[in-house]
């Protein structure tokens, strides 16, 4: 029996830039970070005493006999991989709601692949996990998704990741002050929204327009190197931080009329009319949740006026996706 815990991300710049549709041509680049809000894969061999060889519980309960029988495309998909012979019990449970905007999709992905090479022994680097993960979701199961968040869940840590070139992927810790990295975290705040929303469908919008929103994308990933720039300055700076979230947001924004819409731009606008300096829904867009950037002194006014969207308190971390208990059950199998 296997656990894994995989965190879900913040990503601050650069989103947009991971697709490969662009960073094959242009290159691209983020900057994110993981938080303490985890995905949680319990994985077992199935003992063999059912009429159904594989049980599957996440918001729906399946249990069937053979392996395309199993509707949840990723676990199905997953399996297949490794062609394992043995049944199979997997479920999940989680901190946040499915379709966020915090990587949540990609996260499960990492940590089902996670508990699956651990069930069977084999090694797996977090580079690893996170290649199969890119490939199971952009390759296999043909989703609209890009390369960040598969490569965020693996590694965890606040990063600069670059894609593109012989590399293809390359994960750069952000080495600055300790000290700069808890006044960036006590500056900003997440709310939900009050509803998800399907990101594959924005995504793929954003994916169509990338021939039309090339200096959109540019000035976005060129904002990567000035917030680590910014952050390199010390806790005096974030200020600037704050209101170069904001200018990415209308950047981003102008990526696709789905991002947004009335009910969000009413959202950021009343945080930043109460004090805050900067934001952007996270992931996609659409929904999920908003990341709001203000001086602490201001956070009391923000959350008395986003008094009906539920904030989320949170704390970066920075050791990826975990297995967190491994025991033995093949004796159940002998």
């Amino acid at each position: 029996m296997i656990f894994t815990k995989t965190p879900f991300r913040i990503s601050f710049f650069g989103g947009g830039t991971d697709y490969p549709a662009w960073y094959e041509k242009n290159g691209g680049a983020v900057l994110s970070t993981t938080i303490d809000k985890y995905c949680y894969i319990m994985t077992r061999y199935l003992p063999p005493f059912f009429d159904f060889k594989y049980r599957i519980r996440y918001t729906e309960r399946e249990e069937v006999k053979n392996i395309d029988d199993i509707k949840h495309p990723k676990v199905r998909e997953c399996l297949k991989f490794f062609n394992l012979d043995n049944g199979i019990e997997m479920v999940h449970s989680s901190d946040i709601p499915a379709m966020s905007g915090m990587g949540s999709s990609s996260a499960f992905t990492v940590g089902f692949l996670n508990a699956l090479y651990t069930i069977q022994s084999l090694p797996a680097s977090k580079m690893q996990l996170a290649l199969d993960a890119i490939k199971m979701e952009q390759e296999i199961t043909k989703e609209n998704v890009g390369s960040q968040d598969q490569v965020a869940a693996a590694f965890g840590g606040f990063n600069k990741i670059e894609f593109g070139g012989p590399e293809k992927i390359r994960v750069m810790p952000i080495s600055v002050d300790p000290a700069t990295i808890a006044a960036l975290q006590d500056r900003l705040m997440i709310f939900f929204t009050g509803y998800s929303r399907n990101a594959s469908e924005i995504a793929a919008d954003q994916i169509r327009n990338i021939g039309t929103k090339e200096s959109e994308l540019r000035a976005m990933g060129a904002m990567v190197p000035e917030a680590v720039k910014i952050l390199s300055g010390g806790p005096a700076r974030l200020h600037e931080f704050g209101k170069l979230l904001d200018e990415s947001w209308k950047l981003k924004r102008g990526l696709s009329p789905l991002i947004s819409n009335e009910h969000t731009d009413d959202m950021y606008n009343a945080a930043r009319d109460a004090g805050a300096l900067g934001g952007k829904l996270l992931g996609a867009g659409g929904g999920g949740f908003m990341l709001v950037f203000a001086e602490p002194e201001n956070h009391a006014t923000i959350e008395e006026k986003l008094g009906k969207f539920l904030r989320v308190p949170f704390h970066f971390e920075n050791a990826g996706s975990q297995v967190i208990f491994k025991a033995d059950n093949e004796a159940v199998l002998a």
